[in-house]
């Protein structure tokens, strides 16, 4: 549902989401921000920014800030006004933690990102946006990691059954990486700093976490997760005073509450918009969020059928499709129980051929609310089509495959129509995986169907 411009607020109250959506971004950018950065980061047109502006003014739910090119700021008093250039200046609480490192206030998520980053800048073999999104992504992905195990040890003891932790307790986020003491505050006696943290890191924890792949059950499951993640990224962070800084920065990050993954889903797809303009071949990891919207609300995928995205990149389509479905659909329908269990078990598959790519997709899900991930590291194309079956079909496919790469002759055979060119053998797989009376929304290259090639 859009907004009209000359009426932004229904009576039913089914605009909502759009001024949630609204607040939740300008909150992650601070509390304050110039009208042309937030209209970017929500990459609305004109027209609904302004009608939704309007209406959460008139509600007295955002203020007009001083910037000289515009600006709002929320109502709460909660950030300062926006700068002279329209960036939004956070004035949310901030103080120096004994070893020198900022403390991020919880609610400051773009301040704890930019902190990251700016230690990042320091590494020797961090050099590009990729490599930041990369290591902020394994190190958020064991902060998540701990308040998962929090969660499934409080419904072992609500069911009456031991907990079954994950991790020994010696590589628990909260052990190695945040230890506390009595009153919940950090212990500096038992925190590890500087070559110890960094060999730690590199010596034992992801020599240990690496090994899960070997003992997981199976491959949809956290532990098999956890193994092929930090068995193919490394820790680039060669200093362990930078290291215990940024582990500083994310331990005061809370992303337990909806609201609060939504605020840090909305940053975590900036970063990734930031990397995919960032060069080295950073496009494949992101496709503009209005086109892959745009996809999803013509395909209309409904509860009980099935998503696939074979060539994943971060997620954003699987992401996308899980907030419309949730949200009801087309329809705005209220899911029930049984929905959002189908919702969050049942229906999204992903493949990813490229490291950095899936480490980044799971994050980027498990931040929209997906808890664990069925996204599969494989290369899409190296299986035979003749081999599918229809228990392998998907109801519903999206995706934006890579344009003109090229496979191995091998890898060829594996189609009915041989080309080297991977959009051609996309096509083809996307239209072997669909189920009769399925949907396919994919992005193809300009002159795609109209070449003259003998494919």
């Amino acid at each position: 549902m859009t907004y009209a411009a000359e009426s932004p607020q229904s009576d039913d109250g089914s605009n909502d989401d759009l001024a949630d959506e609204f607040l939740g971004a300008l909150t992650a950018l601070g509390g304050s921000a110039g009208n042309g950065r937030l209209r970017e980061t929500l990459e609305w047109d004109e027209a609904r920014y302004e009608a939704v502006k309007g209406d959460l003014l008139s509600r007295r739910l955002i203020v007009p800030g001083r910037g000289r090119g515009g600006s709002v700021a929320l109502a709460d008093g909660s950030a300062g006004e926006a700068s002279g250039n329209g960036k939004g200046a956070s004035s949310a609480p901030s103080s120096r933690a004994p070893n020198g490192s900022r403390a991020t206030a919880p609610s400051s998520f773009e301040q704890a990102f930019r902190a990251i980053d700016d230690c990042l800048r320091k590494e020797a073999g961090c050099g590009t946006e990729l490599d930041y999104t990369e290591q902020t992504s394994w190190l958020l992905f064991l902060k998540y990691l701990d308040g998962l195990e929090d969660d499934r040890a409080a419904m072992a003891l609500l069911e009456g059954r031991s907990p079954m932790p994950i991790l020994e307790e010696a590589y628990r986020w909260n052990s190695w990486a945040a230890p506390k003491d009595a009153d919940g505050q950090l212990d500096h006696n038992a925190t590890l700093t500087g070559d110890d943290l960094r060999d730690f890191v590199n010596q034992q924890l992801f020599p240990y976490l690496e090994q899960f792949k070997q003992r997981a059950s199976g491959p949809n499951t956290i532990e098999y997760k956890i193994g092929e993640i930090f068995g193919e990224i490394r820790n680039k962070i060669s200093s362990g005073y930078n290291l215990r800084e940024i582990i500083d920065v994310i331990d005061g990050l809370r992303f337990r509450s909806q609201a609060e993954k939504h605020e840090l889903s909305m940053l975590y797809e900036e970063k990734i918009k930031r990397m995919g303009n960032a060069g080295r071949n950073g496009g494949e990891y992101y496709t503009p969020r209005p086109l892959i919207r745009a996809i999803v609300q013509v395909v209309n995928p409904q509860i009980g059928e099935t998503v696939y995205d074979p060539a994943v990149g971060s997620a954003g389509f699987l992401c996308e499709a899980f907030e419309f479905m949730r949200k009801g659909g087309s329809t705005g329908a209220e899911l029930s129980t049984a929905d959002l269990d189908t919702l969050q078990n049942h229906t999204f598959t992903g493949k990813e051929k490229k490291s950095l790519a899936y480490v980044i997709a799971i994050m980027n899900m498990i931040l929209h609310g997906i808890e664990a991930p069925k996204i599969i590291h494989a290369n899409t194309l190296t299986e035979n089509l003749s081999d599918v079956q229809e228990r392998d079909r998907f109801d519903v496919i999206l995706a934006n495959p890579p344009f003109g790469g090229s496979e191995r002759k091998e890898v060829q055979q594996n189609f009915p129509i041989r080309s080297g060119e991977t959009a051609f053998l996309f096509l083809q797989h996307f239209i072997r995986m669909l189920r009769a009376g399925g949907r396919a929304g994919v992005v193809i290259k300009n002159t795609f169907l109209s070449n003259s090639d003998n494919a």
